[in-house]
């Protein structure tokens, strides 16, 4: 059986530019998206359809199949269903058998999980459904701004019916010519959430559908539908700015922990102060500048070092202090940088390194850009909250008092425990230990 996820990402976004490649955790919408469709066991094909460049390279990066969809249905008037359509005809062609479930998939709902999808699918294909959405319980009482282009007789009859006869002025003539009035519910018996009926929120994240049903119908609701249930605390579509600063702060609640291993990171690429020192800074007499940094930071380097992994110290600031710490750690460093993201980004290359496989860590606002050029942006505990935000992995320890470590022992697990070997090539980092 052919179950087809097709993740609809034009670039066109108006409301907030450049929306499906924004980051949310560290990781583009685009990307989470690809991430949870490819963990539902039931779907076999993942596809993104896209009129972007930048977005389809996202998406094959991901491990997604990508189909440029015509400018006849890239626009901002294209419905999801004729990205889904034509994706299924591509895929069809190309593979030469039939699409038997398709599901449409919202990468602009940030906090989707692969149980929603693999919970739509299943309705379909196990539970008999011919279509399936993704639902939250809901038990808001609705309103309604009449328009005031209806006539008066029925707008007044039109309250009447819905709010036991009495309108509801809303307060604020400027952002109103109407009145409101109740939807689900009547002014004159307002009964305790227990008492009503359960009212179900559609999620925007998830729909699985009948291929041969989708097709004859045109839209993702025909037949039977089913409701199928999800976190209301994940419920967030990201329709403008404030949205995605909400799904930024809330993805350290909300995303399951994940941590790199030493099989995704062919670099680690280390901001300096705040990062590998507690951001204080002490000046003496004279104008020189001493700072404090963690003898676990150094046995940490020294160890992500032996094992092959490429290391650079990247800093805005231009310091002896930095030069001569790079110097002990015996890595190289850029400092004295403005631009972070450019530098880090010529460094890979030369060095032919990818940055979705470099491991990025910083604490403050500067390395943002930093953050959004790599796979691993990881702050550090102490960091800004924007940075925090916007990580796709957090410390436990702050900076400067062995966060670097911690990230040592993500990636190199137990061999962290093992002392170095003293050889012509590695000798120890005195007095580092």
């Amino acid at each position: 059986m052919t179950v087809l996820a097709v993740i609809p990402a034009r670039g066109g976004s108006k409301g907030v530019p450049a929306k499906n490649l924004a980051a949310v955790g560290g990781v583009p919408l685009v990307a989470r998206a690809v991430r949870e469709c490819l963990g539902a066991p039931l779907v076999t094909h993942v596809v993104v359809s896209t009129d972007a460049a930048d977005i389809a390279a996202a998406a094959r990066t991901a491990g997604a199949d990508v189909v440029l969809r015509p400018a006849a249905i890239a626009g901002d008037t294209a419905t999801s269903e004729a990205a889904v359509l034509h994706a299924m005809d591509a895929h069809e062609a190309e593979h030469g058998s039939p699409v038997d479930v398709v599901l449409l998939v919202q990468c602009t709902s940030p906090f989707l999980a692969r149980e929603d999808i693999e919970g739509v699918a299943s309705a379909v294909i196990e539970g008999g459904a011919d279509s399936a959405v993704t639902v939250a319980p809901f038990h808001g009482f609705v309103w309604r701004e009449e328009d005031g282009d209806s006539p008066v007789g029925e707008t007044a009859a039109h309250a009447a019916r819905h709010v036991g006869g009495s309108t509801a002025v809303l307060a604020d003539p400027a952002t109103t010519t109407g009145s409101g009035y109740g939807v689900n519910h009547d002014a004159s018996f307002r009964p305790r959430r227990q008492d009503r009926p359960q009212d179900f929120l559609e999620t925007g994240a998830a729909y699985a559908m009948s291929a041969t049903g989708f097709r004859e119908a045109g839209h993702r609701f025909f037949g039977r539908t089913a409701l199928v249930r999800t976190d209301p605390a994940r419920v967030l579509e990201i329709d403008d700015p404030h949205d995605l600063d909400r799904a930024r702060a809330l993805a350290p609640l909300l995303d399951a922990a994940a941590l790199p291993a030493r099989e995704d990171i062919d670099a680690v690429v280390i901001d300096f102060d705040g990062t590998q020192t507690d951001d204080r800074v002490l000046i003496d007499a004279d104008g020189r500048e001493i700072v404090a940094v963690h003898r676990g930071d150094g046995l940490g380097i020294a160890h992500l070092r032996k094992a092959g992994l490429e290391l650079l110290i990247l800093s805005t600031e231009q310091n002896p202090v930095v030069a001569a710490r790079a110097r002990k750690l015996k890595i190289p460093v850029l400092h004295g940088i403005d631009r972070k993201d450019l530098a880090l980004k010529q460094w890979c290359e030369e060095r032919g390194i990818a940055p979705e496989r470099v491991l990025y860590v910083g604490n403050d606002v500067n390395d943002l850009p930093c953050f959004h050029l790599v796979g691993w942006p990881v702050a550090v505990a102490s960091a800004h909250g924007s940075v925090r935000a916007a990580a796709r992995a957090v410390t436990a320890t702050p900076g400067g008092e062995g966060a670097i470590r911690e990230i040592a022992a993500w990636l190199l697990g137990p061999t962290l425990n093992t002392p170095l070997e003293t050889t012509p090539e590695t000798t120890p980092l005195s007095p580092e230990k």
